[in-house]
């Protein structure tokens, strides 16, 4: 089939996806899977190559970039249980300075969340935030609004957070990872600055209820009720690392170097080596080598990383079917258009991954569904190579951003470890969230337009 009739057949797929996972609660893997077969059976493709596509299309990307994302998370887990996470943010506190909390909680809240899940990151930290909110006399919310929002921008748009990695996997850009974490954390920043503007102005006139619980937080006796805390420099290390490793290879590529010294780095600048080197480092956290740690820690990752893996695999199963249809040839003849083919194309992902955000509640899964969508289309408009498809990638995050609300887990971690009613947590969180995203796809749109 072509033309009109599987144009309708692929949107027909998209809107299942949306419906399924929005309206009826069905978990993404299965819904990019159904739909991957629908698409394949119903375009006229052949029963048993419909089967070998999906099957090529899962594991394809699996071997690209799943064990990334699983170490990606290891890392993660091993930083929240040992402390190291909670060193992280008493370094960036002292180096910000106590009488800038608010700034300081976004710093704390954009480093933590690189290798750490948003959510998780919040918990640990929400007792930091209030004690420092008590001892520098300003409101809990703004301080919430302020940790959250950092922790939010970098989840979205810098790996090795997994839904960064996955959407640069999707897309073809697991080999310019540098360039990616690099773009992710130019356009994090000013995201991370809005939140922090939104804390001074929304927050300090947003009072809970609640913030008398705060005096009960003196904020050296919560510092040391987290016990002994691994070194900075152990704490950093897992993370900072492999960011080093991945983006000196991607140097070493773009100067053309070669030679022995020079290969064996870009060994270690492979993904997949610079996170198992993090992987590695991030075992001298451990209080302990026994069973609690190497088993129980790492099998609490491997759960958390697991429904990441599989929608990231349905997601490559349902680019690699629709790929395979004649949907290429379509696209190029659209392609031919300078407006379906110029800068306007970087709002298509934003806006597909807003409209997915919104409507079912999870960054990831949006991130993913996202970047298995757009991905066919991209070598069709000419997009390719590590600034372009990093830029992608920036796109999708901001759209993944806008908005968090009740349908997502991390607008009720906020509310409900800041004790703000529904209403302020909408004023707080989810005001913060479109602003954040809005501010990412302008300065993504800004430096598609320096650059590409």
């Amino acid at each position: 089939m072509d033309g009109f009739g599987l144009i309708l057949i692929i949107l027909l797929g998209v809107l299942f996806v949306i419906v399924a996972t929005a309206k009826f609660n069905l978990h993404p893997f299965l819904s990019l899977l159904i739909a991957a077969f629908g698409i394949g059976i119903f375009s006229g493709m052949p029963l048993p190559d419909v089967v070998t596509v999906v099957n090529e299309g899962f594991g394809g990307l699996m071997g690209g970039i799943g064990l990334v994302i699983v170490f990606g998370t290891i890392i993660g887990v091993i930083l929240e249980k040992s402390g190291g996470a909670l060193r992280m943010a008493e370094v960036v506190l002292r180096l910000v300075g106590e009488k800038r909390p608010q700034l300081a909680m976004s710093a704390i809240g954009g480093i933590v969340s690189i290798p750490v899940f948003c959510d998780s990151g919040y918990v640990i930290l929400s007792s930091l935030k209030k004690a420092l909110a008590n001892k520098t006399s300003v409101t809990v919310a703004s301080m919430a609004i302020a940790l959250s929002t950092g922790l939010f921008a970098t989840h979205t748009l810098v790996p090795p957070t997994p839904g960064p990695i996955a959407a640069a996997g999707n897309i073809g850009a697991e080999n310019f990872l540098g360039t990616v974490i690099l773009i992710g954390l130019v356009v994090a920043i000013p995201a991370i600055i809005v939140g922090y503007l939104w804390a001074i102005k929304a927050g300090t006139n947003i009072h809970i209820e609640s913030d008398e619980d705060g005096k009960n937080y003196d904020y050296d006796e919560v510092i040391k009720s987290f016990g002994e805390m691994p070194s900075a420099v152990k704490a950093f290390a897992p993370i900072v690392v492999p960011i080093l490793l991945i983006g000196f290879s991607s140097v070493i590529t773009f100067a053309g170097w070669s030679g022995g010294v020079f290969d064996f780095f870009l060994f270690l600048g492979a993904p997949v080596v610079a996170l198992l080197v993090g992987v590695l480092i991030a075992f001298t956290l451990l209080p302990k080598f026994d069973q609690e740690t190497l088993t129980d820690w790492i099998g609490i990752a491997i759960k958390e990383a697991a429904p990441i893996l599989l929608i990231t695999g349905a997601g490559g199963a349902f680019g690699s079917v629709i790929s395979s249809t004649s949907i290429a040839d379509l696209i190029k003849g659209i392609a031919g258009n300078d407006t379906a083919a110029g800068a306007l194309f970087i709002f298509i992902p934003f806006i597909i991954a807003a409209a997915l955000k919104s409507a079912q509640g999870s960054s990831t899964a949006a991130i993913v569904i996202t970047s298995t969508l757009v991905a066919p289309l991209l070598p069709q408009v000419g997009i390719e190579g590590a600034v372009p498809l990093a830029l992608i990638v920036m796109s999708v995050g901001a759209g993944a951003m806008v908005v968090s609300h009740v349908n997502d887990s991390y607008f009720w971690v906020v509310k409900e470890f800041s004790g703000m009613t529904i209403t302020q947590a909408y004023k707080a969180q989810t005001m913060a969230t479109l602003l954040q995203g809005l501010t990412a796809i302008v300065v993504t749109s800004v430096l598609w337009f320096i650059f590409v």
